[in-house]
């Protein structure tokens, strides 16, 4: 199968991490991110001396959680001490929510039209005085961002939380510019990036943002239950978590010392971890990372943006409403709303391509091991509707 001059050899690597897919048109990454095989061997392995726990000692153990948190900080551009190790975005939405110190009065803006894990944690705070805006979408449904960066003026404004990549429609935020604007502004910003990481490269160096909060299951490959929330390095030892699990706290590496009862938070983000942590899904996002960043994720940004230009092209030439951007804001996610859009969903799915229905409109979310002539095939059967 043709891959269009792409920065790696996709034919290698879906032969070696993704067999199954000579066998179907896997577009759903948005939704749930296959496993590589190296990942499945991974947690195989572990399952299999999870059976005996001898093999398992506290040292392994630990080192399988210390590992993943390097390989998150690698993917971001951090340091392993800014990532804590979390089961999913929420959570770490809840770390920002609960930790930042907001005060009745303050505004948290949100724009409208985000994933609910983006939205819940913010507005139970409501009932500690502070206010929470849900800020207009532009005509098309995506983040109005020259409204959010004119309201972060407001210096009740304290917190901007926005995704990476929204889910519905792939509108990709301008992350270098909202982060300049929050800094000159002192306004707190964090980060949903569940929906981005993976297919969008990001370095808090180089963009620095407060809190960015992901789940692994999707763009990064990894099995439910693993993810991770990076919270800026000057910031860690300001906040205090309002959820404690029972390592967070200083002297408690050392099992032997357990009831010393040490109250001093530690002075990295294991802070805000809430153990016990399951071991065999972060073995797997190792692996799965492992695998991001060996090809890198500007080279997987660049096949992905080879690999959608047939859906994109013919959606012009047919004059098909794309419900997602192109151009700065566009990402892996591309929508389309041809008429009858059910039934085109449906025509797909028979056809033996998966991807999903939502908000009005069929999204299409390749990664890493699909290709242009998959995604010209998916144009060739949506036009066979028209």
């Amino acid at each position: 199968m043709a891959t269009r001059s792409a920065p790696y050899d996709v034919a290698a690597l879906r032969a070696q991490e993704f067999p199954w897919t000579a066998e179907t048109i896997y577009l759903n990454a948005a939704s749930i991110g296959p496993l590589p095989e190296r990942s499945r061997r991974a947690i195989d392995d572990f399952t299999r001396r999870r059976t005996m726990p001898h093999l398992l000692p506290d040292r392994v153990l630990q080192a399988t959680l210390a590992e993943g948190r390097r390989l998150a900080a690698q993917l971001i551009g951090a340091d392993a001490g800014e990532i804590a190790l979390t089961t999913n975005t929420t959570t770490g939405i809840n770390v920002a929510a609960g930790a930042l110190p907001l005060a009745a009065g303050d505004v948290v803006l949100v724009s409208d039209k985000e994933f609910p894990a983006n939205v819940y944690p913010w507005l139970r705070l409501r009932g500690n005085g502070v206010r929470v805006e849900l800020a207009p979408t532009t005509a098309e449904g995506w983040p109005d961002e020259a409204y959010l960066l004119e309201r972060i003026r407001a210096p009740e404004v304290r917190v901007l939380a926005v995704s990476l990549v929204q889910f519905a429609n792939g509108y990709l935020v301008d992350l270098d510019r909202l982060s300049r604007e929050t800094r000159a502004t002192g306004t707190w910003l964090v980060v949903d990036a569940i929906q981005g990481l993976g297919q969008v490269p990001v370095d808090v160096r180089r963009t620095p943002v407060d809190v960015l909060a992901t789940g692994a299951q999707k763009w990064l490959l990894s099995p439910w239950g693993s993810g991770f929330v990076y919270v800026r390095r000057e910031l860690v030892q300001e906040l205090e978590p309002q959820q404690v699990g029972w390592m967070a706290f200083e002297g408690t590496d050392d099992f032997a010392r357990l009831t010393a009862y040490d109250d001093r938070f530690r002075a990295d983000a294991r802070r805000f971890e809430v153990v016990t942590l399951p071991f065999q899904d972060v073995a797997g996002m190792n692996a799965s990372l492992g695998l991001l960043l060996e090809l890198g994720l500007d080279r997987i940004r660049e096949h992905l943006r080879i690999a959608t230009e047939p859906v994109l092209d013919w959606a012009v030439r047919r004059g098909v409403r794309l419900a997602s951007p192109t151009g700065a804001h566009g990402s892996a996610i591309v929508c389309v709303a041809p008429p009858d859009v059910a039934a085109r969903h449906a025509a797909l799915k028979a056809a033996g391509v998966v991807c999903s229905l939502r908000e009005g409109a069929i999204r299409l979310s390749p990664h890493l091991y699909n290709t242009a002539d998959e995604l010209a095939r998916v144009a060739e059967l949506l036009d066979a509707g028209l």
